[in-house]
């Protein structure tokens, strides 16, 4: 079963019966999610630019927006119009497939990994998790990268608050640690 009829069929339900909502619209959904990788110190690196943008597009199954800053600030040795980071954003089934392949196969390939910190939810229940290095992800031949980076996930909900995202990422399947 896939995860979108896994949330149609079961999920709903039980988030319904924890919250006591009364209407359906009002139960809490995955809206979007955003893969994002900012380049750092590694803005002039072009190599690794190009390498961000194969491995983003490898890992969502579709071609990053590279984002250019706005202004120039020298402290940074940044430029207008320089680009300094590369995002993804998902919807629809593509974004049930990467949530699905990011819980049952991406965690467990995280080194040293003890679940999700509860921190990482914010107030309005979305959730976002940094990944040191993007080897972890399953499509990701570590023979084949020449530079390891990091990259963030954001996964965007319509819960109304901190508990009604966490109880929607549980059910989904995301592993939690019990004390922070």
């Amino acid at each position: 079963m896939s995860l979108k009829e896994k949330y149609q069929k079961e999920i709903k339900a039980k988030l319904k019966e924890q919250f006591n909502y009364t209407n359906d619209h009002q139960i809490p959904k995955v809206l979007k999610v955003v893969v994002n990788v900012g380049f750092g110190r590694n803005v002039k690196d072009k190599d690794l630019i190009e390498a961000v943008g194969k491995t983003l597009t490898k890992i969502s199954g579709q071609k990053p927006v590279f984002t250019k800053s706005k202004k120039s600030i020298s402290a940074f040795k940044i430029r207008e119009g320089m680009v300094i980071g590369a995002a993804v954003t998902m919807r629809g089934p593509r974004m049930y497939d990467f949530l699905d392949k990011l819980v049952n196969a991406t965690f467990p390939r995280v080194r040293d990994f003890r679940g999700i910190k509860k921190t990482c939810i914010d107030r309005n229940g979305n959730l976002t998790v940094g990944f040191k290095e993007h080897i972890a992800f399953p499509e990701i031949k570590v023979e084949e990268t020449d530079t390891i980076h990091g990259l963030e996930v954001s996964v965007a909900t319509s819960a109304k608050n901190k508990e009604e995202g966490l109880a929607l990422l549980k059910l989904i399947g995301f592993p939690f640690k019990e004390e922070d």
